[in-house]
């Protein structure tokens, strides 16, 4: 199998160095990373000026790297024109959380809708950090369960996993869509400027079977997920109201 592993984090991210280790059981690894941070970044896609990509300037034990000035989605997008053969696009591992409505506006998930989106199987894997690093040597044997479970899928398919600090066990799931604060707190900086932080503090608990409410419990989360956000349920009734409408 041949996987291009990407992230938004940069390619200097110990995440990817761990992901890129454990993915070189399963086939020929390639890695083709931001060369800064694109946290956040969402499925932004670079238009008006040109890309480019250089060797990484850290070596990740014999496979081929390099580093782009672009997005996620950008990395993904040369990547494949690098290398046609690529059969699987692993994002990650993100050090923070894509749970829930962060799904939204995530570099690293929007890494793994592009490899969907030009027809291969993408996916998304991410955890928590806090004061320190994760512990990714202490998610290694996760990392491989959930690549052994993903990786025959025959797709193309997209999912989304995240992992908790420690997990105890792993669970299927579906997205939780709950509101968010999106406060805007005001601050200063050392010279006297104005600036701004958002925050995206859940404003409900999560309900049972999301990816959220699986973190919060230890469970390794895997979501299905699709590119089609039509909401069917409310088309197939406008449809039938616009039917008995016109007789």
């Amino acid at each position: 199998m041949n996987i291009l592993i990407t992230n938004d984090d940069g390619i200097y991210s110990p995440g990817i160095a761990a992901l890129a280790k454990k993915a070189k059981q399963f086939g020929t690894v390639r890695i083709v990373a931001p060369d800064v941070e694109q946290s956040s970044m969402g499925h932004a896609i670079t238009h008006s000026r040109p890309l480019s990509y250089r060797s990484s300037p850290i070596t990740f034990e014999g496979i081929d790297a390099h580093r782009v000035n672009g997005t996620p989605a950008d990395c993904v997008a040369l990547g494949l024109h690098m290398y046609p053969d690529t059969q699987v696009v692993l994002s990650g591992i993100n050090m923070g959380p894509n749970l829930g409505n962060s799904m939204w506006h995530s570099g690293t998930l929007a890494a793994a809708k592009q490899a969907m989106l030009l027809g291969i199987t993408g996916i998304a894997l991410s955890t928590p950090v806090g004061k320190t690093e994760p512990d990714f040597e202490g998610l290694t044997s996760w990392t491989t369960d959930v690549l052994e479970i993903l990786l025959s899928d025959k797709g193309p398919s997209l999912y989304n996993v995240n992992f908790p600090p420690r997990p105890n066990g792993l669970c299927w799931t579906r997205q939780s869509v709950r509101l968010y604060d999106g406060n805007v707190v005001p601050g200063q900086d050392p010279m006297g400027r104005k600036h701004y932080w958002i925050t995206v503090v859940p404003l409900e608990r999560a309900e049972e079977g999301t990816d959220r409410w699986a973190v919060e419990h230890g469970l390794v989360s895997i979501t299905p997920l699709r590119l089609d956000l039509t909401a069917h349920e409310e088309l197939a009734a406008r449809l039938a109201m616009e039917k008995k409408s016109n007789g």
